[in-house]
């Protein structure tokens, strides 16, 4: 009998061993893929830029500039978020990562588009996740342990806020309002909800160096959706409109290597035309215009109205028909040729 027992005690204490151990790899299990996920991350799977890494190179530094730089940066140390409002071309996109850069904090970039949504910004479940273990601690018993869970991936806006980074929505105007709903609590109370996440980490609080600087055309572009006011009530609107002369001829200068006098007559025909054209014509049409003459001037005699006028044209006709031949552009190099 008491052979017995002690039997039934050996039993009873292997079954609990192997519960014990059971449990055990399960927490295992769990603990690796944390630490699978986190380590992901870390070797850049994330949208985290360093701030040296965004910054504009070539970026033209005058008065003008930095004036409108600093009015960004003084929003945002007033813990606003900045929305840079103006014509395509003007320059948004720079300003907006220089004063990203300058903060030295991480940036996230996001570019805007029809196909953006509240996943999109925010984050979604992609697909499962599944971890096994193997387990002989007991003799002749093979014990395998599986865990499979959900997999959640943080999309730009949850890693911005999260981090403490700079996040520079580039084109925001262009996605849908719709999606924009997560701002609004995220701008007015600093907590972003992420729709689909479930449990306690289902929002996420504001890191105190958040910033937001968002850019977008004028309303009158197409492509462009009218914004919830609601939204952009939590913002404050930065109008950035094109350059003076002096600086054009500086942006040009550090992007093509083109005579002085060159780059001053490309500048004062791109200031001409955006007068007389009732198309856009933006600082970005000046320094193509003059990567143009680059390759397409030998003369070193200066340039020719007729070159000047046809390197226009060329630079501006996918503005009035997307690049085909036709009485538009045809019209448009007449009207170029008579400013020239």
């Amino acid at each position: 009998m008491a052979d017995d027992s002690s039997s039934r005690k050996r039993k009873v204490r292997g079954t609990k061993i192997r519960t014990d151990r059971a449990q055990k790899s399960g927490r295992k299990a769990e603990k690796e893929l944390r630490r699978k996920a986190a380590a992901s991350e870390r070797n850049g799977d994330t949208p985290l830029s360093a701030p040296e890494e965004v910054a504009p190179e070539p970026f033209v530094e005058t008065d003008e500039i930095d004036s409108i730089r600093n009015r960004i940066q003084g929003w945002l140390e007033a813990e606003q978020p900045v929305h840079l409002i103006g014509p395509t071309g003007c320059g948004k996109t720079s300003l907006a990562l220089s004063a990203a850069a300058e903060r030295g904090r991480p940036v996230v970039w996001l570019n805007g588009d029809e196909a953006v949504d509240t996943a999109a910004l925010v984050g979604a479940h992609a697909g499962g996740e599944r971890y096994e273990e193997r387990d002989q601690f007991v003799g002749g018993v093979d014990k395998r342990t599986q865990i499979v869970r959900e997999r959640w991936v943080d999309n730009p806006l949850s890693v911005a806020v999260r981090e403490g980074a700079t996040l520079v929505y580039n084109e925001f105007s262009r996605s849908d309002p719709a999606a924009h709903n997560v701002l609004l609590s995220l701008f007015e109370e600093g907590v972003l909800e992420r729709p689909g996440k479930r449990g306690d980490d289902r929002t996420i609080d504001v890191h105190p160096e958040f910033r937001a600087i968002l850019t977008s055309n004028d309303i009158e572009y197409a492509g462009v959706h009218q914004q919830q006011d609601a939204l952009l009530d939590r913002v404050v609107g930065v109008h950035i409109d094109y350059y003076d002369a002096e600086t054009e001829r500086e942006i040009v200068d550090a992007h093509v290597e083109l005579p002085s006098d060159q780059i001053d007559e490309v500048v004062s025909t791109t200031q001409q035309l955006r007068d007389e054209l009732d198309i856009v014509v933006g600082t970005r049409a000046a320094i193509t215009t003059a990567k143009g003459l680059s390759v397409f001037n030998t003369s070193d005699n200066g340039i020719a109205d007729e070159l000047l006028a046809d390197v226009f044209t060329d630079v501006l006709a996918p503005k009035v028909s997307g690049g085909r031949e036709g009485d538009d552009v045809t019209e448009l190099k007449d009207r170029i040729s008579e400013t020239v």
